[in-house]
């Protein structure tokens, strides 16, 4: 009998191809997966097996006429940002708690489309404000990774936590996520996953609930780089929908990876190289460089100078970006409502029931900044340190042909151990990755090694904007040269 659980996106597509089983027997066990490991892990907002096996049984039919398409059968999670016709979507938050869509995301919809098949919606960080997926209202997600030795609930990393921890957990076989400072790809690093962040505009944003509408990106998580290089060209996209869609071809993806590196140019950036980074992180890091340069790659020493600069610019634009975008939340057409002696108390009442505490605080955060004495001292400031960043990209992408960085500087960490503590230091969990967001540019994080308590890390590839195939190639190269292969051992139902 297959064992679903560690068949990666393709082995499920050689497997439903070769008739090893049905789509709907594998839409089943994923449904009874995930609904067991739910007590545990908390990663799932929904669990839909209806909707499932409706999907499932139009693929089985599809396949049967000999039309099967890119995704078909293939079980994706949705991570419950995204939009799915009937079908609650909260963004995890209770402000959104009931509120179930006319309308398909854009994205979703392109998985769908691809014969993908929907079983449910996975939990994240409240509006996707936070590094841990601690800040849901459902509660955190747990990691399916532990320490050697050790039963602490770790995090999955955030905002993307719930997609994250159900793909490590062998549930699914691809999950989407939303990348807006770092969600996608420290996830990905603390559980030992692929993610990508393509270039800003290649997923259409539309019907995805805005956090930081010119920093969000969506894109997918993969068990490989080949995995996610096929669903980030079945997300991606021209959708006229958005305004800020790019309007060119997607190329094949899948192609790049496994092409050689050899005469490449990988930059590695100095300012990288932080006080006080791990020693861990900072090894794996020089063997990625190795491995690179054993594969026939010429390696660049590169200077970023703004990147020290980067994470106060974030939590500048982020945040004020997300005052502007939440403010539709009022409890008037939508959501929760909570009743008040008049429209401003009903206003009042309403968001201080609906919002915790951490998107409170940013929405605080970015008002503040907004606001007519401090716009230019805060707001501008941090859009003019952004353009740059963006040249400083530019300029490094003169020399070489993509850039090599940890993706996190540090692996999974305990539950409550910092967001209870300073939101300051969770803010620096995204110190290698919120960059490529402020600069628009595509970046993946891809699993290269474990650190000594037995838990995985992960290597950040950061690409020119629109050469998603140069990420996926060095991607590739450092996927085959790592040879990562551990998961988590199972301990959850």
């Amino acid at each position: 009998m297959t064992k679903f659980s560690d068949l990666t996106l393709h082995d499920v597509l050689a497997g439903l191809e070769a008739k090893d089983f049905s789509a709907v027997e594998l839409a089943e066990a994923t449904v009874s997966a995930a609904e067991a490991a739910q007590g545990d892990l908390n990663c799932f907002t929904v669990i839909d097996g209806e909707r499932a096996k409706a999907m499932a049984e139009s693929s089985d039919a599809r396949r049967a006429r000999g039309e099967a398409k890119l995704l078909d059968g293939v079980p994706i999670a949705m991570k419950d940002l995204f939009a799915v016709q009937g079908v609650e979507t909260t963004a995890s938050s209770n402000i959104l708690k009931g509120f179930k869509p006319e309308y398909e995301s854009t994205v979703s919809g392109n998985l769908w489309n691809e014969g993908a098949v929907f079983f449910g919606k996975t939990s994240m960080d409240e509006f996707a404000m936070g590094s841990s997926n601690e800040t849901a209202a459902t509660g955190p997600v747990i990691n399916p990774w532990r320490a050697q030795g050790s039963t602490e609930k770790l995090v999955p990393g955030g905002s993307s936590g719930g997609s994250a921890a159900a793909l490590a957990a062998g549930i699914s076989y691809g999950a989407t996520g939303t990348d807006t400072g770092g969600s996608i790809r420290q996830p990905a690093a603390f559980t030992g996953l692929v993610g990508a962040k393509p270039t800003y505009g290649r997923c259409s944003r539309w019907g995805v609930v805005a956090f930081a509408s010119s920093l969000d990106h969506p894109g997918p998580f993969g068990k490989t780089v080949k995995d996610t290089a096929l669903l980030t060209q079945v997300m991606s996209g021209h959708d006229p929908k958005d305004s800020t869609s790019y309007p060119g071809e997607v190329p094949n993806w899948v192609k790049a990876v496994g092409k050689s590196v050899k005469g490449m140019k990988i930059g590695v950036p100095k300012e990288y190289r932080m006080d006080g980074m791990p020693g861990e992180i900072d090894k794996l890091w020089t063997k990625g460089v190795e491995w690179l340069r054993e594969a026939g790659a010429e390696i660049v020493d590169i200077s970023l100078p703004m990147t020290k600069y980067a994470l106060p610019a974030y939590y500048i634009i982020a945040p004020a970006e997300a005052s502007s975008n939440l403010a539709r939340y009022d409890g008037m057409r939508y959501g929760v409502r909570v009743e008040g002696d008049d429209l401003t108390d009903t206003y009042e009442k309403t968001r201080s029931a609906g919002f915790g505490n951490e998107v409170q605080r940013r929405i605080l955060m970015g008002t503040y900044v907004l606001s007519a004495g401090y716009y230019d001292a805060y707001y501008v400031k941090a859009l003019k340190v952004r353009r740059k960043i963006f040249e400083d990209f530019n300029l490094a992408f003169e020399k070489v042909d993509a850039i090599l960085t940890p993706t996190t500087p540090s692996a999974a960490f305990g539950i409550g151990s910092k967001a209870d503590a300073d939101p300051i230091e969770m803010y620096l969990n995204d110190i290698f990755t919120v960059t490529a967001n402020i600069a628009g540019v595509p970046a993946i994080s891809v699993p290269a090694g474990l650190d000594a308590s037995g838990l995985p890390l992960g290597l950040q590839v950061i690409a020119p904007a629109l050469d998603e195939a140069a990420m996926f190639t060095v991607a590739g190269a450092i996927e085959e040269a790592a040879g990562f292969t551990a998961k988590p051992e199972k301990w959850w139902g």
